[in-house]
């Protein structure tokens, strides 16, 4: 038994947002039925990527696969058979398309008042924006995450990570596992929703507060963390390296670890609030003493002293570091057609807890399996496939 087994998730996602969110979920053990139409209605293979490619095998994985034709009448049906006895449905599709399925909540609450639905849109269930389509490129500008990403004057820039898909699914998968605790004590559900807009301008965190407080407007600070001085990326001898050093005592540890004692004498390196007013001085000075040795030696020095410093990695670097490495994040899985493929775990450690390893499954892999289990037989599926149904 797994924490999470106990549930049944009926996944109606596509793309990454909502496949995220029910990763988290299947990661730990819940029983996801992932339904996909079949492949005569649904050639294309869409912006999920190939099914075999790193992409779909990351966001896809502890699931099983079915195909239901949710625009044939039966298989609707049988979707409402199935919705009887699960706990949760995930779909990310546009608001008004679940309402002419006929599986918004008040829908399927009606057939199982303790169903938790959870719904990701790309600007919110109501309001102006509602029927747009969403894209993370999109969310990352209206949010504001471009006009502070980049060098100073270089203008917007997109982040490198889908990071409005990828917390959207976040936020919603906690905002089910909210429900499912609320619903132990209350023994209903409840609808869960949010938007890749709304993700966004919250992962805006203090960038964002510091408009809706202060109304100052926050601008692009670069490799420079936004309000912390020293903070930033430096050259040394033989490449890059990040350093963190906000704090009075940080920059005591900094000033002796490059022997700058003298020169931090100088009021401009005084107090935090000097050092933010002069933050190109202050860059200036270590960055003089950075580049005198190489990376891996200042930023031995420096974590010795207890200053954050590190290196700037390519990818490949990542999973060649011996941290990562012992932390076993690189996460292999045996698929029956691809063999052993490396994915990358949960970041969440729940000790004693062995999360599952099943493969992305193929579309409709376990139909049959998984319809057995809802009171379907081996004629009755016949005669859906030969419908169309499923």
């Amino acid at each position: 038994m797994l924490p999470l087994s106990r549930f049944t998730v009926l996944d109606l996602t596509r793309v990454r947002s909502g496949p995220t969110c029910v990763r988290q979920l299947a990661d730990w053990g819940a029983n996801v039925i992932k339904i996909e139409a079949p492949e005569e209605i649904d050639t294309g293979s869409g912006m999920g990527g190939d099914r075999h490619g790193p992409d779909f095998q990351h966001v896809h994985r502890n699931k099983r696969g079915i195909t239901l034709n949710l625009k044939h009448p039966d298989g609707l049906a049988l979707f409402r058979t199935m919705v009887a006895k699960a706990d949760v449905v995930v779909e990310n599709y546009r608001p008004d398309v679940k309402d002419r399925l006929g599986i918004d909540y008040a829908s399927l609450s009606a057939i199982n008042p303790r169903i938790v639905l959870g719904s990701i849109s790309g600007f919110g269930q109501t309001g102006p924006y509602a029927r747009r389509p969403g894209f993370d490129q999109i969310a990352q500008g209206m949010g504001g995450l471009m006009s502070v990403t980049g060098l100073p004057g270089q203008g917007p820039v997109r982040v490198g990570i889908p990071v409005a898909d990828l917390t959207a699914g976040l936020y919603t998968a906690i905002g089910i596992l909210v429900a499912l605790l609320e619903r132990d004590q209350t023994g209903k559900g409840r609808w869960v929703h949010t938007s890749l807009l709304e993700a966004m301008v919250a992962m805006m965190d203090f960038q964002a507060t510091r408009w809706t407080m202060k109304q100052e407007v926050p601008k692009q600070a670069g490799n420079d963390h936004p309000t912390t001085v020293p903070t930033g990326l430096f050259r040394t001898k033989d490449g890059l390296m990040n350093l963190a050093g906000g704090g009075q005592e940080m920059w005591n540890r900094i000033v002796a670890t490059l022997g700058i004692e003298a020169q931090a004498k100088d009021p401009a390196f005084a107090t935090d609030k000097s050092r933010a007013q002069n933050r190109e001085r202050t860059n200036a000075l270590l960055q003089s003493v950075l580049e005198t040795d190489t990376s891996e030696n200042w930023i031995a020095k420096l974590n010795k002293a207890g200053v954050p410093s590190g290196p700037v990695y390519a990818m490949d670097q990542v999973f060649a570091d011996p941290q990562v490495r012992h932390l076993g994040i690189e996460w292999p899985v045996e698929h029956p057609a691809l063999g052993t493929v490396n994915l990358v775990r949960a970041p969440m450690n729940l000790e004693g807890v062995q999360p599952p390893r099943r493969p992305t499954p193929e579309r409709g892999e376990h139909t049959a399996e998984v319809l057995a289990e809802f009171g379907v037989s081996a004629e009755d599926l016949a005669a859906l496939k030969a419908k169309g149904a499923v």
